[in-house]
């Protein structure tokens, strides 16, 4: 049996210290929904660590709040729970606030934690997509200093790229008040399924109705999370419409092909992602998704 140590730091000083200390061998534990299973499964990543540090005492790396500027700030020890009902993301973030809502069962979104979500380096984390559509900051903090880096960025070939004795400590993004959201997910199932691909859209539209902004970011897509730069462009000065949201999910899916190539599942992905992505503008223009 593998054998762990377990602290309870209560500032965020006492956890970068132990951090530190530990190196290679700690890690920091959130929610714990998927730590606890690879403990039980002896995963490879796993087999090395010593020391667990809990982070659920450090107050600071909780809650969402709007600062001064009109940033958001959305601790990374925040629920998805938290985040689903949080007042300001349903105003400031709606499609991340749909996110977290859509994240495993009741008992998973009580105690997961959207730096987790984000941490685990899973292509198919759901809040992930929203926050690269909302071009949010990671801040990550160790004893030598701090630094910001995108979200999209933490992702590295080999999982996530923190080095030992990081720790994400909050997300920052700008508030997307006057902006129209949606996000939509694919599993297995209905309910309590991890995605197989979603969609984090936004659109920003003039009193005409003309797109002045677009984000698109889908999950579980390219090797790393982003937005499709091409697809939101050719959005830009137009008016809402069907086949405009098609024309978008084409770009989309060809951007995939551009990046990753043509693979045994790009005859399943295509055609998927482009309705996704569609259907994705059509709920954010509050369009209905069938004719």
């Amino acid at each position: 049996m593998q054998q762990l140590q377990y602290s309870c730091p209560t500032t965020l000083e006492e956890c970068l210290l132990l951090l530190q200390q530990a190196g290679a061998s700690g890690m920091p534990y959130a929610g714990g929904t998927d730590v606890m299973i690879h403990l039980r499964e002896r995963t490879e990543h796993m087999r090395q660590i010593r020391l667990l540090v809990d982070l659920s005492g450090l107050s600071e790396l909780k809650g969402v709040y709007l600062d001064a500027s009109g940033q958001l700030h959305l601790g990374a020890m925040t629920t998805h729970t938290e985040a689903a009902t949080s007042s300001l993301l349903r105003r400031h973030a709606p499609f991340l606030a749909a996110a977290a809502a859509s994240v495993g069962s009741l008992q998973i979104r009580n105690t997961g934690t959207i730096g987790g979500n984000v941490c685990n380096g899973s292509p198919a984390a759901d809040t992930v997509t929203p926050l690269t559509a909302l071009h949010a900051e990671a801040v990550v903090q160790s004893v030598s200093g701090t630094r910001v880096v995108p979200v999209p960025a933490l992702y590295g070939r080999g999982g996530i790229a923190l080095s030992p004795g990081e720790l994400v400590t909050e997300f920052v993004f700008p508030s997307f008040a006057g902006w129209q959201t949606s996000f939509v997910k694919l599993g297995r199932r209905k309910a309590l399924a991890i995605s197989r691909m979603n969609v984090a859209a936004a659109l920003e539209l003039q009193n005409d109705g003309t797109i002045t902004g677009a984000r698109i970011a889908p999950g579980c897509v390219f090797r790393s999370p982003d937005c499709v730069n091409r697809a939101e462009e050719h959005l830009i000065g137009k008016a809402p419409s069907r086949a405009l949201f098609a024309e978008a999910g084409q770009l989309s899916s060809e951007e995939m092909i551009r990046r990753t190539g043509v693979r045994w599942s790009t005859e399943y992905k295509q055609p998927v992602l482009e309705a996704l992505v569609e259907r994705a503008l059509l709920q954010a223009a509050g369009m209905p998704a069938e004719e």
